[in-house]
């Protein structure tokens, strides 16, 4: 699988998760996908794929930020199982935004689960927990020990 093909198809999957919020919403990211990083460092023996410093990815519509992001994928069909972004994580779309320290993706179980004081806005509205963990099948959030925050 060619190097670009491999990085428009990690982004793709990373990003739809946190962004599929109906399926036509969904259908936006297969536009052009700009990442830029200090550092890509991929490892055939491990199956990974290490971006470090500074990673920024955008698409048309949003824009994701970390300090590090390490993707693994499987080593016959090159489908990504997990990544993890670290550092200071941001996803920017819109009004929303969420904020994190680490945020995982699990191919499989088709979730999101952001930890490391994670807070989620929209607009002047705030929720934030130690937990928050996005079902992509249900379009769900589940936030563990959960406090909003609501302004007219």
């Amino acid at each position: 699988m060619s190097r670009r093909l491999f990085i428009s198809n990690l982004l793709i999957l990373f990003l739809l998760p946190t962004t599929a919020f109906s399926q036509e919403k969904a259908d936006l990211i297969k536009g052009p996908i700009t990442i830029t990083s200090g550092m890509l460092t991929a490892d055939n023996r491990a199956h990974t794929a290490a971006f470090e410093n500074s990673v920024v990815a955008r698409t048309s519509d949003m824009t994701l930020y970390a300090d590090r992001m390490l993707v693994s994928y499987d080593a016959n069909s090159g489908d990504v199982k997990m990544i993890e972004a670290e550092g200071t994580v941001k996803l920017l779309r819109g009004t929303r935004a969420i904020i994190s320290q680490k945020a995982t993706y699990y191919a499989d179980a088709e979730k999101v689960i952001f930890t490391g004081e994670p807070r989620a806005s929209d607009g002047e509205n705030v929720v934030t927990g130690t937990k928050i963990i996005y079902l992509l099948n249900e379009d769900r959030y589940l936030v563990e020990n959960s406090k909003v925050f609501l302004k007219k």
